[in-house]
């Protein structure tokens, strides 16, 4: 207690220079904290949208390998099909395909290239495969998936 007093006597407090100090670094702490906290949500929010778009992404590859399935049976059923536009149940995708037969023109196709170098070329079909997921489904952009393909018929 008595040196308290002698402090106090000759006019230098500690105490205060105490509580200065503690809130400086008080400040100092709440601003770190606060500075993780917001790499952590920029994290969290690039990585759920970096998620979506790869689900996005594998789901347009598998439905473009559905798409050439379908344009073939079309093709086995129908005869010739220049293009084919598939809506999606769901309404998620927009499904293009645009074909080119390869050899002589099959009955009532427009679109065949008949300049074969080998007899094994005749009866081949060139599809191009556009698949389409909207904006409004994924948020900022749109995802297109394309595919070039040959395909025996």
């Amino acid at each position: 207690m008595f040196t308290e007093r002698r402090n106090n006597f000759r006019g230098t407090n500690n105490i205060g220079n105490r509580s200065a100090f503690a809130m400086i670094m008080a400040v100092g702490v709440i601003i770190v904290v606060a500075t993780i906290m917001l790499l952590s949500l920029n994290t969290t929010a690039i990585t759920s949208k970096r998620t979506i778009d790869q689900y996005f992404y594998e789901q347009v590859e598998l439905h473009t390998k559905s798409a050439i399935e379908y344009a073939l049976y079309e093709i086995a059923r129908d005869g010739c099909e220049d293009n084919l536009s598939i809506n999606n149940l769901d309404g998620l995708y927009d499904i293009n395909i645009s074909m080119r037969y390869i050899g002589t023109s099959p009955s009532g196709c427009t679109d065949y290239i008949d300049n074969l170098s080998t007899e094994e070329q005749n009866g081949s079909v060139l599809m191009d495969v556009t698949v389409t997921v909207p904006t409004g489904v994924t948020g900022a952009e749109p995802i297109r998936f394309f595919r070039r393909t040959i395909q025996k018929l």
